[in-house]
């Protein structure tokens, strides 16, 4: 009896000092907010709640592809993620009990989830008209790219805490995200500030030194316009900075959403859209739905008119729109609520046959990557909006030509056509046979795991490659060329 009393004296004191130290362990990680449960239910359920980034995100994680298993698949892919210093965290105040929550058009809230943005809520009660599906959709800003890359990089199967053994480097640094701080009435200099004293560390850097930058990658989720401003006397604001012009990132191999295929410095890559699956099995249940949706409309637009008719094309699709109702589907965008509203811009894409992708402040549109989704065959109007000469990496053996004289996956008409009166775009597209736009759309719906980018915060259940393994098959090739001492180019 006694040693049994004794044996629950040590067993207690024991309790005591464990206790005694896993007690401070747990506050120390709550202070730096660090989640303990970081995949919890609930986070793997639909919320509205947004969830916050980890205050380590620019810190390099643990190498994940050296094991013995690994070694072979990543011979020539591995990669070296640059720890970045604080003051180059954009998002380093995105912390739990942050007031940056409580606006919901912050930057905190915009990029929650690991950048996918807050989950759309599940449908009320039974409702069959609904299109989209109650898993694997977000509210996910357009140029919230690179904040989803920076996220797939960390899960990346390849990366390396060597930087020896690194094939190439990628540079976690959110070049758009900071170019929103600024409006186009901010003078240039304070504009081109941060972003030169981040290439100026950058290339201080030991690595650096070793090819001049050229094994170095990075995504600027923005267009290339918008980085490629030239500063002069006569137009000292403006919109954007001079990032791309700097000799920096002339070396560097760098991503955007939209490339200047006429002067390419940098290759596209495509805008995220609103859907981020977690398995192959989502994806196929979305491309059943998209492929078996009954379409009333011919055509649909989702658009606003431009001040003072600076969009002449613009305004002629909406025209037409607007005097034939019963071909056309449009979501006015003037109010910008509408066109944002994922299960809205679904709803008419997913209803229409032909999707009308006229040119913006640029060339590419969201739209056009949202119409691939929705299984809505794309209506080019301008050749630097065509995914044959943005996308040329996404595109699936390049096999948008035409054959017989019509696009596989898509309809282009002349801008200058169209505006000119020589052609009817309601005329034009009821040419296609039932059979033809049938044929159109499934290039299409087999080309959308290549247009999505799946939930980076869990791993993918199945085999598919979306448009971040795209990309990085490439950028490890092209990485692979330039150490074996060739000279590369965009063209």
């Amino acid at each position: 009896m006694e040693a049994h009393s004794g044996l629950n004296k040590y067993l207690l004191c024991g309790l005591l000092v464990a206790g005694s130290w896993l007690l401070p362990c747990l506050l120390h990680l709550q202070f730096f907010h660090i989640p303990l449960f970081p995949y919890s239910y609930l986070s793997s359920h639909r919320r509205a709640g947004p969830a916050t980034l980890p205050v380590n995100l620019f810190s390099a994680p643990p190498a994940v592809g050296d094991d013995d298993t690994a070694k072979s698949s990543c011979e020539g892919r591995r990669v070296y993620m640059l720890d970045l210093p604080s003051r180059f965290n954009l998002l380093r105040d995105c912390v739990d009990g942050s007031p940056a929550f409580e606006d919901e058009t912050s930057a905190c809230v915009l990029m929650s989830n690991a950048g996918l943005g807050p989950v759309l809520a599940p449908a009320a009660g039974n409702d069959s008209d609904r299109v989209i599906p109650d898993n694997g959709w977000f509210n996910t800003d357009h140029h919230a790219l690179e904040v989803i890359f920076h996220h797939r990089m960390r899960r990346y199967e390849c990366l390396t805490d060597d930087p020896a053994a690194a094939t190439a480097v990628y540079v976690p640094y959110y070049a758009g995200l900071e170019l929103n701080h600024y409006s186009c009435d901010t003078n240039a200099s304070v504009r081109d500030a941060p972003s030169a004293e981040f290439l100026r560390w950058l290339s201080s850097r030991p690595r650096w030194a070793a090819l001049g930058g050229r094994d170095h990658f990075m995504l600027a989720s923005k267009t290339t316009w918008m980085f490629r401003r030239v500063p002069s006397n006569d137009d000292p604001k403006g919109c954007g900075n001079g990032f791309l012009e700097r000799a920096e990132c002339l070396n560097m191999t760098v991503l955007t959403i939209e490339s200047n295929i006429w002067s390419r410095r940098d290759m596209a890559v495509p805008y995220p859209t609103n859907f981020h699956p977690s398995s192959a099995a989502e994806v196929a249940t979305w491309q059943a739905r998209a492929r078996g949706t009954r379409r009333p409309w011919l055509f649909a637009f989702a658009g606003a008119r431009r001040p003072n008719g600076t969009l002449v094309l613009r305004d002629r699709l909406i025209d037409k729109c607007v005097s034939s109702p019963t071909r056309c589907g449009m979501l006015d965008c003037r109010h910008g609520h509408v066109c944002r509203s994922a299960e809205k811009l679904m709803s008419l894409f997913a209803s229409s046959r032909f999707c009308l992708q006229p040119r913006g402040d640029s060339f590419m549109r969201r739209s056009s990557i949202d119409a691939v989704v929705a299984g809505c065959i794309p209506v080019f109007f301008h050749e630097g909006s065509t995914f044959e000469k943005q996308y040329r990496w996404h595109e699936p053996d390049n096999n948008g030509g035409d054959v017989d004289g019509r696009r596989r996956y898509s309809v282009f008409i002349d801008a200058d056509d169209l505006v000119g009166g020589k052609v009817d775009i309601e005329e034009v597209l009821s040419r296609y046979s039932d059979e033809e736009v049938a044929a159109m759309r499934e290039e299409l719906i087999k080309m959308i795991p290549r247009f999505v980018y799946k939930d980076p915060r869990v791993r993918f259940d199945g085999d598919m490659k979306d448009g971040f393994d795209i990309a990085m098959d490439e950028v490890m090739a092209r990485t692979r060329r330039i150490r074996n001492g060739e000279i590369l180019g965009w063209e």
